[in-house]
């Protein structure tokens, strides 16, 4: 059996029962872009049975879906990246990480200015392009270093090519990251290096994380020591430290994460891949444009169309969330939501929904069923209920 996880990051379906404790009432990332948009057409996914988990202007309930249909509840506190990429890979967190909204205390910033030798500029939530145009001229005079953060729990470094060399900078974000323990344990230090002048700055492909490892062993570790062989495309290397991963592939937008997915599949290579789709989130959600949002899910939907006819009869196909964004409320940041469950295999028939799946690390259970290797970790396994749909023709 070969997995394939098509994360589409920020994509949400409704709220959870405890929205209200982060301020997401009325959050439903899918439905309200469809809304205001008026109407999603997503052929392919409704074929698959999207209509079946909720109702969303634009997406019909088909009458007989070809995937296995459900929504996820995120046993974990919080709503960010990590804590849903960890708990899809079968860890449930018991306290959340650290975020900052209003910026990283004083006695942290004293700190990590005393280890760098140097002041630092910023110390806010910002969007990453935004911030350096914004401080950019400052940071090229004074040589101080840009520092901010975002919905995510991660903190940023940014610095010029020219005034600060990268070994210097990954060293800075590397002391960072032995700052940054305890209850500011944030989940990444990034290294944000960028190049250019006032008006022209541009980030360069130098990016690097500095992330916690997983707590314990996720799926992906106990694949590896089975043998198998895991590939990550887009972030997932970075979220999970690279732990259990074989290789990762870096990628520039959704449309080049569906070209390396058709690579690895004409290939024939990796036993799991898991892809994050980051546009939803990063490009759109985030920055509260419903109406690229709608675009980029439409986009997706197109080339989830072309990559279908390529999966073989023992392979499965995921397609989920980690969070939710949604583009339509006041708040830039993501939202607390279930997230949609479709799963997908030539070689089997569709059974009864797979209803409301209690942790995302259900996944991870039924993965390790398909897989037949030992799982010891959270979740309920519904990997029967797709054996038992086997395609016998």
């Amino acid at each position: 059996m070969r997995i394939i996880i098509a994360l589409l990051d920020g994509v949400g379906i409704g709220e959870l029962p405890d929205a209200s404790f982060y301020g997401d009432e009325g959050s439903h990332t899918l439905k309200n872009t469809a809304q205001v948009v008026g109407g999603l057409s997503l052929p392919v996914l409704e074929k698959l049975g999207l209509g079946w988990i909720d109702d969303i202007p634009g997406v019909k309930r088909t009458q007989s879906p070809l995937a296995f249909t459900g929504k996820m509840k995120e046993q974990s506190p919080g709503k960010d990246t990590t804590t849903g990429h960890w708990e899809i890979a079968g860890i449930i967190l018991e306290k959340p990480f650290p975020v900052y909204p209003q910026g990283f205390p004083p006695s942290i910033i004293k700190e990590l200015e005393k280890a760098w030798g140097r002041k630092i500029l910023g110390n806010k939530p910002a969007s990453g392009t935004v911030i350096i145009e914004e401080l950019g001229k400052e940071h090229l005079k004074t040589g101080y270093l840009i520092v901010y953060t975002s919905a995510d729990s991660v903190l940023q470094v940014a610095a010029h090519e020219e005034v600060i060399p990268l070994s210097e900078l990954y060293e800075m974000c590397q002391k960072a990251r032995e700052i940054m323990r305890g209850e500011h344990a944030v989940a990444r230090i990034i290294a944000r290096p960028f190049v250019g002048r006032p008006g022209q700055f541009q980030r360069t492909a130098n990016r690097r994380d500095f992330s916690l490892p997983p707590p314990k062993d996720t799926i992906l570790d106990i694949l590896a020591r089975q043998g198998k062989e895991n590939i990550g495309v887009g972030k997932i290397q970075d979220i999970f430290a690279g732990k259990g991963l074989k290789e990762n592939i870096k990628i520039a937008n959704n449309e080049e994460g569906f070209r390396v997915l058709q690579g690895l599949q004409k290939d024939k290579k990796g036993d799991l891949v898991w892809v994050n789709f980051n546009d939803f989130d990063t490009v759109f959600g985030h920055r509260n444009n419903p109406q690229g949002f709608a675009q980029a899910l439409e986009s997706w939907d197109r080339e989830l169309s072309s990559f279908l006819p390529s999966l073989r009869e023992d392979e499965v196909l995921f397609i989920t969330a980690d969070h939710g964004c949604d583009p339509t409320t006041p708040s830039t940041d993501h939202s607390r939501e279930y997230v949609p469950l479709l799963v997908f295999s030539p070689g089997h028939f569709r059974c009864p929904s797979l209803g409301i799946r209690e942790a995302f690390s259900d996944i991870a259970a039924t993965i390790a069923q398909l897989m037949e290797v030992e799982w010891n970790g959270s979740g309920k396994s519904f990997a029967l209920q797709i054996l038992s749909g086997k395609n016998s023709s």
